[in-house]
């Protein structure tokens, strides 16, 4: 008898515990339908980067447009009617690339064929009228130390390491050579290189040049060489020639120049929590870009997307639990300078940042996130996974979260980063036809749902 209790209480128990789960779910389900439906229907996150794109352009760190995106930035967040919208002042580093880069292929004098190059972002000028001098071609640093300064020196350099293309995740294709462009220069330069020339990392074959941030290292000012990335096409066919003819030479010109740092800012915006006002949650992205295309996809993209988060709350009438900062960070692509302020400030005013979210990997069909955190923490995120299923969402992997909020990491918060399709991220990245076109207004939305769908549920459930 006394047994026979037992197990009619833990039936019961357990019956009350199955109807709870699916009380939550069935609420749950019914907010990110919510969300979801006001996202596609009353968004606002492609008008916000249509005129970011296209009435400021590109945003590098320390331009007039950089300024005007913060600014932008600011008035928009107020018309939100947030709790708080404020600048935060950050240093940044100032490069600018001066008149178009010119480069040619000579085969003998007089006969010579153009390619398109572009100079990699903080590299110094060439000498006035240019630089000629033959090649050397490599597929790693490490070759480098193998052929000795008697082969590398007087010549440019050529790392024509391509991404590799049997890998299904693009970003681990593009980790896999970025050293080439980020450490080429400064390498080089130590075997008395006169230049480098680097293939632009895109498994797409085109005529863009592909722009991205490089470092000299601890080279003084005197022995630092000019660093430019080539077209795949142009990678291709200089690879061609060279194996015909080794004695080629190549002509480059650029007017490039690193300037005193100037003063910017992030943006930021905070919703009040109604009950953990002084735990913190963040989503954001980077508001400064390169200068070729206008940005959309890095960081455009992420940017309106993290906008929209603060939006559809105010929108759906949701009131976080914590409060809940957007963050448009400055200085990204070539320092990391505003990411790393803001980690400054809040450990400074010793703020409990419990969860942040970023979004840096373009306007692509949203396919997941990738989570730092504890296997606890993890194993709640998967238990929300059905909740992202019918709107094919399915990607919750343990791994990194992105470059701003990285510096926020402690053992006791999470970290996240929005995961959209990859495959086509590479043909635009830090390239001339990173422009709105190239975004999917469908597929924007349907990130920046996916990334309110998140935060709603870490702010209702919290963290392990």
């Amino acid at each position: 008898m006394f047994v026979r209790r037992i197990i009619i209480c833990f039936c019961l128990v357990a019956a009350a515990q199955i109807h709870a789960q699916s009380t939550v779910s069935k609420e749950d389900k019914a907010q990110l339908k919510k969300i979801y439906d006001t996202a596609l229907l009353e968004g606002n996150s492609y008008q916000w980067l249509d005129h970011l794109s296209n009435q400021i352009g590109a945003r590098l760190s320390g331009s007039l447009n950089a300024q005007k995106a913060v600014e932008w930035g600011k008035a928009e967040l107020e018309k939100l009617r947030l709790d708080k919208v404020w600048l935060q002042p950050v240093m940044v580093p100032k490069w600018t690339r001066g008149v178009t880069e010119f480069a040619y292929i000579e085969t003998e004098p007089g006969k010579s064929t153009n390619v398109p190059i572009c100079a990699l972002g903080g590299s110094v000028p060439t000498p006035i009228g240019g630089l000629k001098a033959p090649l050397i071609e490599i597929k790693s640093l490490e070759a480098l130390e193998k052929l000795g300064r008697k082969a590398i020196e007087g010549k440019i350099v050529f790392y024509n390491r391509p991404m590799q293309a049997d890998l299904i995740n693009t970003f681990e294709a593009y980790g896999g050579c970025v050293d080439q462009r980020y450490a080429g220069a400064a390498a080089a330069a130590k075997y008395g290189a006169v230049g480098v020339l680097v293939r632009s990392l895109t498994l797409r074959s085109d005529d863009l040049p592909h722009t991205g941030a490089m470092s000299y290292g601890d080279l003084k000012d005197s022995e630092k060489i000019p660093a430019a990335a080539i077209s795949t096409n142009g990678a291709d066919l200089l690879s061609s020639m060279l194996k015909l003819n080794p004695n080629i030479k190549f002509h480059i010109n650029m007017n490039c120049r690193t300037w005193e740092d100037v003063e910017s800012f992030n943006v930021i915006g905070e919703i009040k929590g109604s009950e953990f006002p002084d735990k913190y949650m963040v989503v954001g992205g980077h508001l400064d870009s390169w200068d070729l295309g206008d940005g959309s996809h890095d960081d455009g993209a992420g940017i309106v997307q993290s906008m929209e988060v603060l939006r559809l709350f105010k929108k759906i009438g949701y009131q976080p639990k914590h409060s809940i900062r957007v963050v448009m960070f400055m200085n990204e692509e070539n320092g990391l300078r505003g990411g790393k302020k803001y980690a400054k400030i809040a450990t400074q005013k010793n703020e409990d940042h419990v969860f942040a979210l970023e979004s840096d990997s373009g306007g692509f069909t949203p396919r997941g996130f990738s989570f730092d955190c504890t296997d606890a923490t993890f194993n709640k995120v998967l238990s929300w996974k059905p909740l992202f299923e019918p709107y094919l969402i399915h990607y919750f992997v343990k791994g990194g979260s992105g470059a701003d909020i990285g510096p926020l990491k402690k053992d006791t918060n999470v970290l996240a980063g929005l995961r959209p399709d990859s495959q086509r991220y590479f043909d635009y990245h830090h390239a001339k036809n990173d422009t709105f076109d190239a975004v999917n207004k469908r597929e924007l939305e349907l990130g920046a749902a996916t990334m309110t769908s998140l935060v709603y549920l870490f702010d209702k459930y919290g963290i392990e």
